[in-house]
């Protein structure tokens, strides 16, 4: 929890967040306090907002209000203010500048003011209700695929009524939206131009900024890239994931003795699933077990929550295949009462899912996505997005949205080799537009790819500093099964 020793408002703190343009930044109505992260550091900051109409295109359109952390830079820093852009989509910036990657906030001041912002539908700056639907999912029998997402597309169509019913507009949730309220969060500070740094959606987002006004951009970094037409991912490069997964675990030392084929392994496991379902005992409310229907379905869509990371959960994962391999499924049980919402009604946040569908995918993306989803590992399950596009037709923003975008700012690209969320040639393809990208690969890292070595945030810096970092590599400890 933050301790607030002290708060005032104030009208003039904000006079260095744009010192490379020599001007002072305007009346920003922040208020002071101290910021405590939650490894106990507690700095100087400044809590700051603004406005910004929910849908641009509406001159009714409601108004939002888009809340931020500023932590003021270094003394003698002028360059332009870094905003860090959290993914999902629906992460909270500010959220994050307190966790694990706090350190790396406060290396950012060296530069200039470094920004934690709550994008619209997120942290403080989310105002729209989550939306419980009428409809469930009965795991105490077997479910067809079909009635699955039947039953999420119903889901989401009372949704959007519900949304609009309380003066909500999902039409505003969109990456275009809040390319725009970037801008605006630019001539709020005062500034010329930003410094953009974002991983996963937050990559999506800032690639999309720079082919909207990579005037207004200084530099970027960003990490675990997804491209403009990559919201939905293509099956078989998560299947060479988990090939790249397997050899990782096979090298390890502390693997001997077990080695293990993970694709095998996976296939195995569905087949058995298939053939016979898991019948679950979950504790509910009362404490009462409840017996849960496991299927094949449900397998490759905790797979997919899951694999994200080699050294966290995607380790724990093939633990879980190994032991139902063995016919063990008390590891699964426990996992399934902790971490899966079975049986509880369908239910949606408006941006993760609105921002989604509005980036959308390309008809001959989709295609080829529907087409290797049939003999997959994951089958269709490692994206809802593609499922739940029919139900929410006119939200698409096209596919000149999802062209490739074009600009020479300097951009920093960070990619993990065992990255089970997005992939480097991924990453390669999303880029391949902008003529001054510095590509740094980190070997076995995952997902998450700041903080998980110095070298990483070291390579940060120098980029940041303007030297050129490309081609640098970092090796950080590889997964095992011990």
């Amino acid at each position: 929890m933050h301790r607030f020793l002290f708060m005032v408002f104030a009208a003039l703190y904000g006079c260095v967040a744009n010192g490379a343009s020599g001007q002072p930044a305007p009346a920003l109505m922040e208020e002071i306090f101290q910021f405590e992260a939650q490894s106990g550091d507690i700095v100087d900051a400044y809590r700051g907002a603004f406005q910004v109409p929910e849908n641009r295109a509406d001159p009714n359109s409601r108004l939002l209000t888009l809340h931020y952390i500023r932590f003021p830079a270094r003394e003698g820093a002028s360059g332009s203010p870094t905003v860090y852009l959290a993914g999902g989509p629906g992460g909270s910036g500010t959220w994050f500048a307190g966790s694990w990657r706090f350190p790396l906030f406060m290396a950012f001041r060296e530069f200039g003011d470094v920004i934690a912002l709550d994008q619209r539908g997120t942290g403080k700056s989310a105002d729209a209700p989550t939306c419980t639907s009428s409809r469930t999912i009965n795991y105490n029998a077997a479910i067809s695929d079909a009635d699955f997402v039947e039953a999420h597309q119903q889901a989401l169509r009372e949704c959007l009524a519900f949304w609009r019913e309380e003066n909500i507009d999902p039409s505003g949730y969109s990456t275009l939206e809040s390319v725009a309220d970037l801008d605006a969060l630019r001539k709020h500070l005062g500034a010329e131009k930003l410094n953009l740094w974002g991983i996963s959606y937050g990559s999506h987002l800032s690639l999309a900024a720079l082919k909207e006004s990579d005037e207004h951009i200084d530099r970027v970094v960003i990490a675990s890239v997804e491209g403009l037409d990559q919201t939905i991912k293509l099956p078989s490069r998560t299947d060479a994931y988990f090939g790249r997964l397997s050899d990782a675990l096979n090298a390890s030392a502390q693997a001997d003795g077990k080695r293990v084929d993970v694709e095998q392994l996976i296939r195995r496991v569905h087949a058995k699933l298939d053939r016979a379902p898991i019948t679950l005992q979950l504790e509910n409310e009362t404490t009462v077990p409840t017996e849960v229907i496991f299927q094949k379905r449900e397998m490759q869509r905790l797979a997919s929550a899951m694999i994200a990371d080699p050294n966290r959960f995607a380790r724990q994962l093939i633990e879980i295949y190994l032991a139902l391999d063995r016919g063990d499924a008390a590891l699964l049980n426990s996992y399934a009462q902790e971490g899966l919402d079975l049986g509880a009604p369908i239910s949606f946040e408006i941006m993760p899912v609105m921002m989604d569908i509005a980036s959308g995918v390309s008809a001959s993306r989709a295609e080829q996505i529907k087409s290797e989803s049939e003999d997959a590992l994951l089958g269709p399950w490692l994206n809802d997005t593609l499922y739940l596009l029919d139900a929410a037709p006119g939200f698409d923003l096209g596919d000149d949205f999802r062209s490739t975008p074009q600009s020479d700012r300097p951009v920093l690209v960070l990619s993990g080799t065992l990255d089970g969320r997005t992939y480097i040639k991924s990453h390669q393809e999303a880029v391949l537009g902008l003529r001054n990208t510095q590509s740094v690969t980190i070997h076995n890292g995952g997902h998450n790819l700041f903080m998980v070595s110095p070298e990483v945030t070291s390579i940060i810096m120098d980029f940041m500093r303007g030297e050129d970092v490309s081609g640098r590599e970092v090796t950080i400890d590889a997964p095992s099964l011990d």
